[in-house]
């Protein structure tokens, strides 16, 4: 394994540490206190700035107009990206847009790739992913309620879905909802593209988290497809492929959660360092010289370091063994790499005190919503419990349960 940074990579990312000193963090607060909606000519602006450095939607390939960077490269873009909560959109890569491009390129037709993946790739639209339900464990995503009925030349879908990312000005939404519940667990749900004009979908609300609603691409929606009718073409791959499509599209995501939340705990760790050297808790007496604040420190840099290099292990044996070769370290990655953002930020929250809890800095922002890093994806105790029982049975000791 080689992760030594190849020059003309390196030069991207230095390019891209730029653009965030020069035209992103000076921006934050703004957007945070502005909204994010209110925020879109502001950002849009940064968007063409971003195009004219050629990175623009960097996971995509050039005839896309895409930058066209490997798997691991853009794992490395991504830890630079996310240190600030706006890197990812600038950049054209965020959630759930990202995935949903990869998973158009992989198994949209000709049509649905001229229809929905162009305007993704060249920004001109956004998309949501509706897959999680209020009523049905999102740990367990082969037991859905939503159904979608064939009706001749046309998908009815009906149900409900809540934590569906970026709904809110969204053009079209990927949908898995069951349409056959007769066949075995895994091969139960399909994909369909729902767009959003399609009478029948219904944005119920923006769900509070945290006491923050949030708008446009910064929100999370409950969404209820109420008789939703759209063209049988509109089906991603073929019917009853959506677990597997899903896991397709999981696996590599969560490749890329984790190097963002690395670069969520790099941009943690400069403030926490910076107010540890700065802030004086008495004349003359910094708050980096109280043996606690040093050991937070020294205990964040240690798993910040751990966790990277855990993380590109992880997607060197997806390069060379595959998503399923790699099942053990992506499961490991996920929890541990997630264990690490909450720490990290809960010292650089206790280091910053009052002003940590404040939206002056974007502490808080990344603590609001990433939480939820424990959670989405596969919580955390799912994919423990998935490692653990495939360890086990290579000792010979067969343990039974889901997940």
């Amino acid at each position: 394994m080689d992760f030594s940074t190849p020059p003309a990579l390196q030069e991207k990312l230095d390019l891209v540490s730029r653009f965030l000193d020069e035209h992103v963090y000076p921006i934050e607060a703004q957007v945070a206190r502005d909204g994010f909606r209110a925020s879109l000519p502001l950002l849009q602006e940064r968007r063409e700035r971003v195009k004219k450095l050629g990175l623009f939607a960097p996971q995509m390939p050039h005839e896309l107009g895409g930058a066209g960077l490997t798997f691991r490269e853009h794992g490395r873009l991504s830890e630079i990206l996310g240190r600030s909560p706006l890197g990812h959109y600038l950049f054209n890569c965020q959630a759930p847009d990202a995935g949903n491009m990869e998973v158009l390129l992989q198994y949209g037709t000709p049509e649905q790739k001229e229809r929905f993946l162009l305007p993704l790739a060249r920004g001109e639209a956004r998309s949501c992913f509706s897959m999680t339900e209020p009523d049905r464990a999102g740990s367990n995503p082969t037991w859905l309620g939503t159904r979608a009925r064939r009706d001749g030349d046309f998908w009815v879908i009906e149900g409900r879905k809540w934590f569906t990312t970026a709904a809110d000005g969204a053009a079209f939404a990927i949908v898995m909802a069951v349409t056959n519940p007769d066949a075995p667990p895994h091969l139960r749900a399909s994909q369909i593209v729902v767009p959003t004009d399609t009478p029948g979908f219904k944005l119920v609300r923006n769900i509070s988290v945290m006491g923050h609603e949030g708008d446009d691409w910064a929100s999370h929606a409950e969404v209820a497809y109420e008789g939703c009718r759209v063209p049988a073409s509109n089906l991603l791959g073929g019917e009853g492929m959506g677990f597997l499509i899903a896991q397709d599209r999981l696996g590599p995501g969560r490749i890329h959660h984790c190097m963002r939340w690395i670069g969520i705990c790099e941009r943690a760790f400069e403030l926490m360092c910076r107010r540890a050297a700065s802030r004086e808790v008495a004349p003359g007496k910094p708050l980096g010289t109280r043996q606690m604040v040093q050991e937070w420190i020294a205990e964040s840099r240690a798993e910040i370091d751990a966790a990277r290099l855990s993380v590109l292990h992880a997607a060197w044996q997806i390069d060379t063994l595959g998503l399923h070769g790699a099942r053990d370290a992506i499961s490991a990655i996920k929890f541990h790499a997630a264990g690490v953002l909450q720490r990290v930020l809960d010292r650089a929250i206790q280091t910053h005190g009052a002003l940590g809890l404040t939206d002056d800095l974007p502490l808080a922002w990344f603590y609001r919503q990433e939480r939820a890093a424990r959670i989405y994806d596969g919580p955390d105790e799912v994919h423990k419990s998935a490692l653990a029982r495939r360890i086990l049975k290579g000792y010979g000791l067969k343990v039974g349960g889901e997940g």
